[in-house]
């Protein structure tokens, strides 16, 4: 099963624990890579402080050459079971002393390297100048540890960062158990009222309220909605009722029933007018919280920028990005609420001249693309002038956005005849669509692209479905992928 296809509860209780485990995952492992680094860089420090005192110490037994002093001394590394070799070389490079005194042979490099400490074939090792107070070189001392105190404190660290994780993640899982009811309730109480509604037919029952939240107000506007619909159902059942009493007075009781003709359908208008006012208000509101989560973002972006690293820098400007872009489609939701509740005033238009219009102003909005218009003479249309402008750009700039990618990118806006009429089209050479999924073209948020490849919100082709709905024509599309596509229309 699907994602999608998941009840609510595991949605949320999923979405908990695995951005929870993402957190502690990530924090996890910064924590063990940088005591990695941290002991490692301790080490070296503290291989570099004992090679300087032996160095000190070995000054006397290297200017008199006294090879057993300096063995006796080298002898003393035995304390740390974790040094493997050591050697002085004497001013010339030779070798004057090893520990332990039962080497291999090969175990030590046959000359001295560049002085310093570092971290080679699985080992640390280092080249130590001894030298006389005056600083006359008298030769080199070496020293090579394992790494097996790194690699036990390694695995010591993430044994500890599995079992945090694994009891972190237990306890998110717990907690989203719990806490996920009260998001989920209200929605599964709506499903199960709407359900019971379907099935029985039967509109006195209501959604239990549970808070004042925007599901509170969402349960609101359903048991309204219900009220009004009950209403209606029982003025129709009393209709049926009483119609055989009425007979005798046909006249006027068809008076009566156009009357309450008139008034069913007031109310529903006046329904459908109340719940555009409401998706307007709610996507209205939207406004406010996103203003802040853009503000605050780019606040921290600009005053503490540099107490953040790169991440951090670059996930707030992510969530600024994703703001902006919920701002867009609000935007979108918006025009849309607006196509259907502006008042029309129709009147002759010229589309030859709007399509000119825009194609200009596309043109001078991105003036480095050279984009072929073929734009017929003379076709002229009864509508309202500016809802037909929203969907001509819409259309045209649907065209300009799906033919970026073409080396000669053209543009068609034209008529056919259509069953006895006459037919609208805007016909480019763009990227095109799978005619299979030509239905969900006019859906709101409905895109067959990608946002990285083609960006756009998946609202402009319902804006113009719904114009020339209200101008009594129809829309469909053909095209196919990579051959570009032809929108049709008549009003």
């Amino acid at each position: 099963m699907s994602l999608r296809d998941w009840p609510i509860r595991q949605k949320l209780t999923a979405m908990l624990v695995l951005s929870s485990g993402l957190v502690l995952l990530l924090t996890s492992a910064a924590l063990v890579g940088y005591q990695y680094w941290s002991f490692r860089q301790t080490m070296r420090s503290t291989l570099s402080v004992r090679g300087s005192i032996l160095a000190t110490n070995s000054t006397a037994s290297l200017a008199f050459a006294n090879d057993a002093d300096a063995r006796e001394l080298l002898s003393a590394l035995r304390a740390d079971p974790h040094i493997v070799a050591a050697a002085l070389y004497d001013r010339n490079g030779r070798l004057f002393a090893t520990y332990p005194g039962d080497l291999p042979g090969g175990a030590l490099p046959a000359a001295p390297g560049p002085d310093g400490y570092r971290f080679q074939r699985g080992n640390l090792i280092g080249f130590q100048p001894v030298a006389e107070a005056g600083g006359q070189r008298l030769g080199t001392l070496y020293l090579a540890s394992d790494l097996a105190a790194v690699d036990a404190t390694l695995r010591l660290s993430g044994v500890i960062a599995v079992a945090v994780l694994t009891v972190a993640l237990l306890a998110a899982y717990l907690l989203s158990r719990v806490l996920q009811g009260a998001i989920s309730q209200p929605v599964l109480m709506l499903a199960e009222t709407a359900r019971a509604v379907s099935d029985r037919r039967d509109y006195s029952v209501r959604a239990a309220k549970l808070g004042e939240d925007e599901l509170g107000v969402l349960t609101d506007a359903f048991n309204h909605m219900l009220s009004r619909i009950e209403a209606q159902d029982r003025a129709l059942r009393e209709s049926k009722e009483g119609l055989e009493q009425r007979v005798a007075e046909r006249t006027h009781e068809l008076e009566e029933r156009n009357e309450a003709l008139r008034h069913n359908a007031a109310q529903l208008l006046a329904a459908n007018t109340e719940l555009d006012a409401f998706a307007y208000s709610v996507s209205h509101d939207l406004r406010a919280p996103l203003r802040s989560i853009d503000g605050f973002s780019q606040v921290l972006l600009e005053d503490y920028a540099a107490q953040l690293d790169e991440a951090g820098r670059d996930s707030l400007r992510r969530v600024r990005a994703a703001t902006q872009r919920m701002g867009t489609l609000i935007d979108d939701l918006l025009k849309l609420a607006r196509v259907t509740r502006v008042e029309m005033r129709t009147e002759f238009v010229d589309l030859s001249v709007m399509a000119r219009e825009i194609a200009a102003e596309l043109q001078r909005a991105t003036p480095d693309r050279q984009v072929e218009f073929a734009i017929a003479q003379g076709l002229e249309a009864r509508g309202d002038a500016r809802l037909l402008r929203v969907a001509l750009e819409n259309l045209l700039g649907n065209s300009w956005k799906y033919t970026a990618k073409r080396t000669k990118p053209k543009i068609e806006f034209g008529s056919i005849e259509e069953n006895g009429g006459r037919a609208f089209l805007v016909r480019d050479n763009g990227a095109g669509f799978d005619m299979r999924y030509a239905d969900k073209l006019f859906g709101v948020f409905q895109r067959l692209h990608s946002v990285s490849e083609f960006e756009g919100t998946g609202v402009g082709l319902a804006t113009v479905r719904r114009i020339i709905t209200r101008h009594g024509g129809r829309i469909w599309a053909e095209g196919a992928v990579d051959q570009g596509a032809t929108f049709y229309f008549t009003l």
